[in-house]
């Protein structure tokens, strides 16, 4: 169900709510309140006189909440650069990707369980270790989406999990889709610019998007290219 479906569902089902608290007969409805009154019932099969008005209230309050946080960082087509995105850390803590202004970004889906991971852990922190000092990023985003491979949690014990892996891989931020309708806006920015061999969409674990000093993305890498096989384009925009 879409976001605008769910925020339609939740107005009606508040005027739903009103009309069953109104005395008289239903006969005494409108047509259209009669139909938003059948639409309440297949929806919300407990009767609505029986729905506490604060539980509906809470429904209609997340629908908003959620509106805005899916438009907090605007339309990802029209973004001139990721510095227009903010992400939220694996601790939860707002990050506007303006941070990194004037440096090489390497952005990467990661998977603890993957039959890349090992390789792909320890090329990183390469990459980091011979690069950081002279101006290179690198943006780890856990993501579950393929094959469950990163059941890790936020926070500690995804703190844990790379230090016990001896990956250090540069920024880590909070688990993301990077496919669907649920899709970080950064992804859906990253996608639309950088759209890959067989269409836009992510294939696996790992795969990799270079972002020049402008905040440009420049380049995308699948997932079985080896992060020191990107040292050279990295190499040329520093």
């Amino acid at each position: 169900m879409s976001l605008r479906q769910f925020q339609n569902i939740s107005r009606q089902a508040l005027r739903c709510y009103s009309m069953r608290r109104t005395p008289g007969p239903v006969l005494e409805l409108s047509r259209g309140q009669r139909q938003c009154l059948r639409l309440c019932t297949i929806m919300l099969p407990v009767s609505c006189a029986a729905t506490p008005m604060n539980a509906i209230s809470s429904a209609a309050q997340h629908s908003t909440a959620a509106a805005i946080d899916m438009s907090a960082n605007g339309d990802y087509k029209n973004a001139a650069s990721i510095y227009e995105f903010t992400v939220k850390d694996t601790h939860g803590n707002d990050v506007s990707l303006e941070k990194y202004k004037g440096k090489v970004v390497l952005v990467v889906n990661i998977a603890s369980k993957c039959g890349l991971t090992k390789n792909n852990y320890e090329k990183l922190t390469d990459l980091k270790e011979k690069y950081g000092e002279r101006g290179l990023v690198i943006l780890n985003f856990p993501c579950n989406q393929f094959g469950s491979q990163m059941p890790e949690a936020d926070g500690e014990a995804m703190v844990c999990h790379l230090r016990d892996s001896k990956a250090d891989i540069g920024e880590v931020f909070a688990k993301v889709d990077v496919n669907g309708d649920n899709a970080a806006p950064l992804y859906k920015y990253l996608k639309a610019k950088q759209t890959g061999t067989l269409g836009s969409g992510i294939k696996w674990n790992f795969t990799k998007f270079l972002v020049n000093k402008e905040g440009v993305p420049i380049n995308r890498y699948a997932p079985t290219t080896d992060p020191m096989d990107i040292a050279k384009d990295i190499e040329k925009l520093l």
